[in-house]
């Protein structure tokens, strides 16, 4: 398997892209965009994941991030994705959702190809590491994070989107709690 953008170094910081498959627009809803928050929240207190920038798009994720103490952040993104997977099509069955059918189709189509036995596949493969040189880098990373809701138009500020690291940057209230860098 290609080590490209694979975060396959340790306690090294890398910009990651992970997306839906076929890019569903699965974090239309607050449980799902909960869903994550509460993932990526475990895995900083189990997992040694360090994040310094996040935003959660209607079908994707970006963050800046390392894995500490040992952890591998291949590793710690595998099993968020795991798990998130399992919780997003649990979610989806359990709660009310008008794309039910739709999604759960699309999802299980998705896999029928694999190898392995697998009912549902939520993410695309990998998930775009680009490992961080420098601090230009590290600026250039998260206004593109933070803007990504601009530029959509969801907002008109970054630091108006709930579910972006924008809003700790700016001081204001946030569910996810990270490590603030000092680059502006």
């Amino acid at each position: 398997m290609s080590t490209k953008y694979k975060a396959t170094t340790t306690d090294e910081a890398y910009f990651i892209t992970i997306t839906t498959v076929g890019w569903i627009d699965v974090f239309t809803r607050l449980n799902q965009k909960q869903n994550i928050i509460n993932a990526l929240h475990y895995c900083q207190l189990h997992k040694g994941l360090e994040i310094y920038a996040y935003c959660i798009m209607s079908s994707h994720l970006h963050l800046l991030c390392k894995a500490t103490d040992g952890f591998i952040l291949s590793d710690v993104i595998r099993d968020f994705k795991k798990f998130t997977s399992k919780k997003i099509i649990q979610t989806i069955i359990d709660e009310p959702e008008s794309r039910r059918e739709w999604l759960l189709e699309y999802f299980k189509k998705t896999c029928e190809h694999l190898k392995r036995e697998q009912h549902y596949k939520v993410w695309q493969d990998g998930y775009h590491a680009e490992q961080i040189y420098s601090n230009s880098f590290i600026k250039q990373k998260i206004n593109y994070i933070h803007n990504n809701p601009v530029k959509d138009k969801i907002v008109s500020l970054p630091e108006d989107y709930y579910f972006s690291s924008a809003r700790n940057y700016a001081g204001l209230e946030n569910d996810l709690e990270l490590i603030l860098l000092d680059l502006f």
